[in-house]
């Protein structure tokens, strides 16, 4: 009985809107004839640019985001214009007849290239640490490698919708499937020159977000909302799939590389990494997204002397945006390669060479604890993790059994690969590491709380919901988490960098404390007790001996007593800094762990391959609910094998998004689920003072599904007996691992090599 957008009751004389979108990735518009649109049967408003009385400028954080543009278009479905009509099939239509001219250029696509002609949408940033140049010059070996890192759709099952609807005084009601809020409010109000306080945003829920709705919700919005203030009616935009992936962005590709020093045992003694995201036509978020990508290229392994530099490569197609991970699983990519590179070239196997590398903890080793960007590692148990998962997982008799295997199969080769995550919690942008919550106690004791994050099937309500009922002591049924509002917490961040509950859970935790606090005062002094000795349990409340009421007739007698039952709560996160200038700083609360063993069988002949079984222990603190983080586990891990395997988005050179229906981007369906498929929390408690010390869990397990991406190398790298380690560019499709196979093999033939059976 869930309502999304879609779902809500249309007010009546409502419309439906539909985009206009451009059929070049660039050029400039000659001609843009929109009377045959307005003729159109059931169309009651057509606007452009020129019609926007406010802002026509949308970027999130930098300009760049043109609302509709008439002039120069910069990516295939760019928005020219937008229609309303009576119904959605008469907009869709109306929208086709568009008479539309352009003067045609040519798209840039490459990252590269655009690198080296320095089209950037955002200035280059460079981490150091070390003196990287020197450690090169006197390093026992040193291993260079290029690495191409596919993009990802989001394919949330809810597609971008929103419904405005004009109010009294100029001012809009905006329902949006947005994972911010508050920035909708902002940029629909700019855009139609209101205050904010003239424009509410609410948001019950979405089907699916993945960082797609973070920043990329407010056009559709503010599409709706102009339409609605011109017509004085309310207007429902919803994309269609197809135009959906055509017209909003995607997990950035990134095109990295690596150079890198190592001793006789295959510790690293120098780093020096670049990553390049390919961030489309605009800034966007690209600039947070290269920066994460930039602090996770380290993963969990020191890198005493190091040099990471991130570009951020203008590109002419849609303007790429958050996704689970935020660049951290492109930035982790290329140090995971490097030390499977590493393992081959030293003969030993990659998991030992990943213990070798990994940091140190304060009690061992803490000269090896400093990140490229000056952080500290604390309480790193990524060691002892690794050593339980390892055991738990068979590890390595499974080792052993899969090199034999592979010594007498001449055709399907198995793989194996333990690899781990140390991924930094907190938005990187500081401001946004604040929350606030507002909750009422009615007087029959039952509970309404509402707080800035964003639902999207991630369980953050029931969190909040849980947080509150064990601080005030009372049953989960009696809370109700009510849809987010701006009208109610306002100034909310997104929902997003895994810090829903962290944030929201805590500011929730604190207007809870409040009000517990007024109602001990008052229960104190009513019955003349200490507030120490006052207990809320069960949905009762005691206060010593067998004395002791219901909750809500506590709430009663505190309402006839003239105690205020409604308080905000609010919450920053401390410790965090980060000075950009000098790249050094304290950038992440603390560090969620985890690691995963993946084991695949691959196909020499057709480069198909399964992945057969999967074992994960996981880093979640102390959890609020292991149902919903064993549930985010798995969904996160199998969504990250998507983006490494099957999930490939192929453009045309002319800028068009070839892969943009179900038919043609295949996501993991059930039977890609690994038959065998272990998960287990780590039992340890936060050390940092989080939330019933739990951790994020949202975004971590995604980049556990590395291992599976490193289990194929592994299995092609036995057809060189383990001395070869192969170049296989992301997503891992057959088609790429059957190159990669046919790759190794010439290079044994032509090194006059043996190995696994070729």
């Amino acid at each position: 009985a869930a309502r999304y957008v879609d779902d809500l009751i249309e007010p009546a004389n409502g419309l439906f809107a539909a985009v206009i979108r451009s059929p070049i990735a660039r050029g400039t518009i000659t001609r843009m004839d929109l009377e045959p649109v307005r003729k159109s049967p059931g169309v009651v408003c057509v606007l452009t640019v020129d019609d926007v009385p406010g802002h026509t400028d949308i970027g999130p954080v930098f300009p760049g985001d043109p609302l509709m543009t008439s002039t120069e278009v910069k990516f295939f479905g760019q928005c020219l214009a937008v229609v309303a009509a009576t119904s959605e099939l008469a907009a869709r239509r109306a929208a086709q007849a568009a008479i539309l001219e352009f003067n045609r250029e040519d798209a840039l696509l490459d990252a590269r290239e655009a690198v080296a002609s320095q089209q950037l949408v955002r200035p280059s940033h460079i981490m150091a640490i070390g003196d990287v140049d020197h450690a090169l010059a006197s390093s026992h070996q040193v291993l260079e490698a290029v690495q191409e890192v596919g993009g990802q759709e989001h394919f949330y099952l809810e597609g971008q919708v929103s419904l405005a609807m004009p109010t009294e005084d100029g001012g809009m009601l905006v329902y949006s499937s947005t994972q911010h809020p508050s920035e909708v409010q902002k940029l629909v109000a700019e855009v139609l020159a209101l205050p904010l306080n003239r424009v509410t945003v609410d948001m019950r829920r979405m089907g699916g977000g993945f960082g797609g709705k973070e920043s990329q919700a407010a056009q559709w919005a503010c599409l709706a909302a102009l339409l609605a203030s011109k017509t004085g009616r309310a207007v429902k935009l919803r994309l269609p799939r197809q135009d959906d992936m055509i017209m909003t962005g995607k997990r950035h590709p990134f095109a990295n590389a690596y150079r890198i020093g190592i001793d006789e045992a295959g510790r690293v003694t120098a780093a020096d990494i670049e990553v390049i995201g390919n961030c489309g036509n605009s800034p966007d978020l690209s600039d947070a997204i290269v920066d994460r990508a930039m602090f996770h290229a380290d993963n969990a392994y020191f890198l005493g002397n190091a040099r990471i530099a991130g570009h951020r490569a203008f590109s002419n197609q849609v303007s790429h945006t958050a996704y689970r991970g935020f660049g951290g699983p492109q930035g982790m990519m290329i140090i995971e390669r490097a030390m499977d590179d590493i393992a081959r070239a030293v003969g030993k196997d990659p998991l030992d060479i990943r213990k070798l590398n990994l940091y140190g903890t304060e009690q061992s080793e803490p000269e090896r604890t400093l990140t490229p960007y000056h952080q500290t590692v604390e309480f790193n148990y990524l060691p002892q993790l690794i050593e339980q998962l390892e055991t738990s997982s068979d590890y390595r008799a499974r080792r052993v059994a899969i090199r034999q295997y592979n010594q007498h199969s001449p055709i399907l080769k198995r793989g194996l690969a333990l690899t781990p995550v140390k991924f930094g919690i907190s938005f990187t942008l500081q401001h946004l590491n604040q929350a606030g919550a507002l909750i009422h106690i009615y007087t029959d004791g039952s509970i309404q709380v509402n707080h800035g994050g964003t639902e999207m099937g991630q369980g953050l309500h029931t969190k909040v919901g849980q947080i509150v009922a064990q601080t005030l002591g009372v049953e989960l049924e009696r809370i109700v988490v009510t849809a987010t509002r701006t009208d109610k917490v306002p100034n909310t961040s997104p929902t997003a960098a895994s810090s829903g509950t962290d944030l929201n859970g805590k500011a929730a935790q604190n207007a809870a404390l409040t009000l517990r606090q007024r109602l001990v005062e008052f229960l104190a002094a009513e019955k003349t007790v200490s507030p120490e000795a006052i207990r809320f349990e069960n949905g009762r409340v005691s206060w010593g001996g067998s004395e002791d009421m219901s909750f809500a007739e506590l709430v009663q007698a505190a309402y006839v007593g003239r105690v205020s039952l409604s308080a905000t709560g609010y919450y920053r996160t401390p410790k965090i800094w980060y000075d950009r200038t000098n790249a050094r700083g304290r950038p992440f609360f603390y560090f969620a762990l985890g690691a995963a063993v993946s084991e695949v069988v691959v196909d020499t002949l057709t480069g198909e391959y399964r992945v057969t079984r999967v074992d994960i222990l996981h880093d979640v603190g102390r959890s609020i609910n292991p149902a919903i983080d064993r549930g985010q586990i798995e969904g996160g891990f199998i969504q990250g094998m998507g983006w490494l395997t099957t999930e490939e988005l192929v453009w045309h050179a002319d800028g068009r998004l070839l892969s943009n229906n179900p038919a043609t981007y295949k996501i993991p369906a059930i039977g890609d689920t690994p038959p065998v498929f272990n998960v287990a929390l780590f039992e340890h408690e936060n050390d940092e003072a989080t939330v019933y010390n739990s951790k994020a869990v949202g975004e971590p397990p995604f980049m556990l599904a590395i291992s599976v991406w490193s289990a194929l190398r592994d299995a092609i790298s036995s057809l060189s007996d383990y001395r070869l380690s192969p170049d296989l560019d992301t997503p891992a499709t057959p088609e790429r691992v059957l190159k990669a196979v046919m790759a190794v093999q010439a290079q044994c033939a032509q090194n006059g090599m043996t190995g696994g059976a070729v």
